[in-house]
């Protein structure tokens, strides 16, 4: 089961109550005051982990709550501070506040750690309340309350390109002839229910590298209006690097390549115009049927964008594709490309800021101390 959004409720520990105490020891009747604090409530704190894919966890355990701290001891022991609340979130989990929808932190890299909710600090006990004049305290502060509150968790996941396409596509084909996932196939639409994310790995002997694919559920004509699977799945393109849209070029389906192509462009503009500005690859699959050729021809007339062409029957051309990837993901980006400003010459200094400037540098000549008279 793959859980992508759900809504958790969570509570940092209370601080621990300050002591009211005493010194009481033999010959020691009137000892002064040794209360000791009340221990911080632990916290409730988020920890990136890339061993975790989807949020499962939270789905049949919404409610979270830390230990609260110790209070405090005589003889001027402090109390215990409780025990944190550790939640891993897979990369690319958005955090926001349920009832305002406001962003509170969003988790994207292996081992990060954010606190959440901050648990309350402890009570003072009565030793900080001596003075000159109260001399035996009898009062010691309660521990604060902790933080807490219901978000819902948002994952977007992260991968370097995402697969577009429409239903029967190919998309899980290629997943599973490209990578190590192996989603289910069949010949139907939404065979994919939820997103997949594979690793193409390149086994170069002298760099190992490896690309992250995510493949999410066929979209449709609508999608940006919830139809079909709707926009749910859209949000976890947002953080991929490079868009790999990939077209039945034979129409198996009696689609038009070419009207499938326009519209995935416009149900991505309509969902969020900025992903239409990432870069992208138009990928031709089913090319080993024989009306794929003539499909291919009108496609290109029509849309001046290069093609890669492949098979995921026989597996043509896929090597080939996996190095375009990895050359297009692996690009340096348009800014660091850029060369660097040269700095405007100076202007020409005037003659007379240049006599100016001369004379505070010309320094006096030192006058010479007169010679003493001898007697």
């Amino acid at each position: 089961m793959f859980v992508d959004e759900c809504v958790i409720k969570v509570q940092a520990g209370d601080g621990g109550r300050g002591c009211v105490s005493f010194r009481r020891e033999k010959y020691e009747p009137w000892g002064g005051p040794n209360g000791g604090d009340g221990g911080k409530g632990g916290d409730v704190i988020l920890l990136g982990d890339d061993d975790t894919n989807n949020l499962i966890d939270y789905k049949f355990k919404p409610h979270w709550k830390a230990e609260r701290g110790e209070h405090g001891l005589g003889k001027d022991c402090h109390g215990r501070e409780g025990k944190a609340v550790i939640l891993r979130m897979p990369l690319g989990t958005v955090v926001a506040d349920d009832e305002t929808g406001r962003v509170v932190a969003e988790v994207v890299e292996d081992g990060q750690r954010v606190v959440l909710c901050k648990g309350g600090n402890g009570g003072w006990g009565n030793t900080h309340f001596k003075s000159s004049t109260n001399r035996a305290p009898r009062n010691a502060n309660p521990g604060h309350p902790g933080e807490g509150g219901t978000f819902r968790l948002v994952l977007k996941s992260i991968a370097d390109v995402g697969l577009v396409g429409f239903p029967n596509a190919g998309k899980s084909s290629l997943m599973n002839a490209i990578t190590k996932a192996r989603p289910k196939t069949a010949a139907y639409p939404f065979t994919t229910l939820h997103p997949q994310i594979g690793v193409i790995e390149y086994p170069d002997p002298t760099r190992f590298d490896r690309i992250l694919l995510a493949d999410v559920p066929g979209l449709i004509e609508g999608a940006s209006e919830n139809r079909g699977l709707g926009h749910r799945f859209l949000r976890h393109i947002e953080r991929c690097r490079l868009l790999m849209f990939l077209i039945d070029m034979a129409g198996v389906d009696g689609r038009d390549p070419r009207e499938d192509y326009r519209v995935l462009l416009k149900e991505l503009k309509l969902y969020d115009p900025a992903l239409l500005k990432k870069p992208r690859l138009v990928v031709a699959n089913k090319m080993d049927l024989p009306e794929a050729r003539a499909q291919l021809a009108k496609f290109k007339g029509r849309h001046k964008v290069d093609v890669l062409t492949i098979s995921c029957l026989d597996g043509k051309g896929l090597e080939l594709l996996k190095e375009g990837l990895r050359q297009r993901v692996r690009a340096p980006s348009v800014e660091a490309t850029h060369e660097p400003v040269a700095r405007a010459k100076s202007k020409p200094k005037t003659k007379a800021k240049a006599v100016a400037k001369l004379k505070l540098t010309l320094k006096p000549k030192a006058r010479k101390a007169p010679k003493k008279k001898r007697v």
